[in-house]
């Protein structure tokens, strides 16, 4: 039969036929074979591509826009103009044009919540990661200086180093806001960085004498990159809601335009009062557009960290075609 396996009394070796071995099973492994690093990248799914899709539009807006639209700071026009052909936007109460005090805040409020981000993320790992790899006493002396700046609030902490400084500018805020918003990430970083320590790749790379600047950027940050990626876009969302809380209460940058200057702009020039909508409702959308895109997006992260919600929507839909399968065979 050729469906069955022959096993000789003589210790000869098993044969099998072929034709046993499902094709599916080999297909899917070619299948795998081509893709190796597919199971490192989000799904593609509808929050996902909403997220890029607000993500870039507003990115792009925020860099080509001011190349098609006037100078931000020409008050030649008439003020306080509502939105019209000529105006997309209105004017403010100097006569600005609101576009293009939009596409160039979108740069300023875009290059803060970046350099933040990125000066934020950096020493949470130094302080989370070199402590969670390290232990002992030098854990211990990471982790004070971590939890001296949990202890401390975040918002007043920056305002009164904001205040020191008469002249602000872009760079000065976004290095404000980076120093003081790290503390959260690295405890995160420290918790994941000790669980990784325990694996036995990295115990491997210990016994055969790698250093430790190698077993961390090689073997442990690779594993750590959804973490880091996810903890990074929340210091970008976070950088460009303080800076805009900043810029609000009057504390912001001084040379440059921002989202946050804008509304302002908005609030010292009685735009509530006077009706003048489209002074602040605009720049509030595009912080709140921009901050949903990044969220979503990290949401779509989040389904690589947590097993869970990577395979919930699988068990979903074998939970529903079971249910529909009874219920149509009752």
């Amino acid at each position: 039969m050729s469906n069955t396996q022959h096993l000789n009394t003589d210790d000869s070796p098993v044969t099998r036929d072929v034709s046993t071995v499902p094709p599916r099973t080999e297909a899917l492994a070619t299948r795998r074979g081509r893709r190796p690093g597919k199971r490192f990248l989000p799904r593609m799914s509808a929050k996902l591509a909403t997220g890029l899709f607000l993500v870039i539009s507003i990115t792009l807006f925020s860099f080509l826009g001011p190349f098609f639209t006037q100078d931000p700071r020409n008050s030649g026009n008439a003020a306080m103009q509502p939105p019209s052909w000529e105006h997309p936007l209105g004017t403010t109460k100097l006569g600005y044009d609101v576009l293009a005090q939009l596409a160039n805040g979108g740069q300023g409020s875009l290059l803060v919540g970046l350099v933040a981000g990125g000066l934020a993320i950096v020493l949470s790992m130094f302080f989370g990661i070199l402590a969670g790899y390290l232990g002992g006493w030098r854990d211990e002396a990471l982790s004070l200086v971590t939890n001296i700046m949990l202890v401390i609030p975040g918002l007043p902490l920056v305002m009164v180093i904001a205040t020191y400084f008469q002249s602000r500018t872009w760079l000065l805020v976004a290095l404000v806001l980076g120093v003081t918003s790290w503390a959260g990430s690295a405890v995160v970083l420290r918790a994941q960085a000790r669980s990784v320590r325990a694996r036995d790749y990295v115990n491997a790379a210990k016994v055969s004498g790698e250093k430790p600047g190698r077993v961390i950027l090689v073997e442990m940050m690779p594993n750590m990159l959804p973490l880091l990626t996810g903890q990074f876009l929340f210091a970008v969302v976070f950088a460009i809601l303080g800076e805009a809380g900043l810029s609000y209460l009057g504390l912001g940058a001084t040379d440059s335009i921002t989202w946050g200057t804008m509304l302002n702009d908005a609030r010292s020039g009685q735009a509530l009062g006077t009706g003048a909508w489209w002074w602040f409702v605009p720049p509030g959308i595009m912080i709140a557009l921009f901050g949903c895109g990044l969220a979503l997006i990290n949401f779509s992260i989040d389904e690589i960290i947590n097993p869970k919600l990577r395979t919930a929507p699988a068990a979903a839909r074998r939970v529903r075609k079971v249910a529909k399968e009874q219920g149509v065979t009752a």
